[in-house]
C-alpha cells in the first residue's frame, strides 16, 4: 500500500528529504505522497522513514492503494532498476 499525507500536516518539511523515492512534494496545501513512487519504503529500509520522523503522525497507509510487499518490491525494482534479494523460504 503506498502511503498519504493527511490534511494534518503541519508542512514541517522532515518527510520529503526522508523520502529515498522521492515520492513526497508540497502539494496545493500540504505534502503530498505519489503513489506510484511510493514502496512504503520496501528494498529500502525496514520502517517507512517518512512515518518513522513525523512529528503530528498523519501518514496513513492510503485505501485507495492497496499493494502487497511483494507489489511494493516490484514497483522498488521498477524504479531502481535493483533485482530483489527477499530471502526464499526453505521447502520442506
Amino acid at each position: 500500500m503506498a502511503l498519504m499525507i493527511t490534511d494534518e500536516c503541519i508542512n514541517c518539511d522532515v518527510c520529503e528529504p526522508e523520502c529515498p523515492n522521492d515520492a513526497i512534494s508540497m502539494g496545493e496545501s500540504f505534502y503530498e505522497i505519489d503513489p506510484h513512487r511510493c514502496t512504503e519504503c520496501v528494498g529500502h529500509f525496514d520502517e517507512p522513514q517518512c512515518v518513522q520522523i513525523c512529528p503530528v503522525a498523519c501518514i496513513p497507509v492510503n485505501p485507495a492503494h492497496v499493494e502487497t510487499r511483494p507489489m511494493l518490491m516490484a514497483k522498488y525494482e521498477r524504479l531502481t532498476g535493483a533485482v530483489s534479494v527477499e530471502p526464499v523460504e526453505p521447502q520442506r
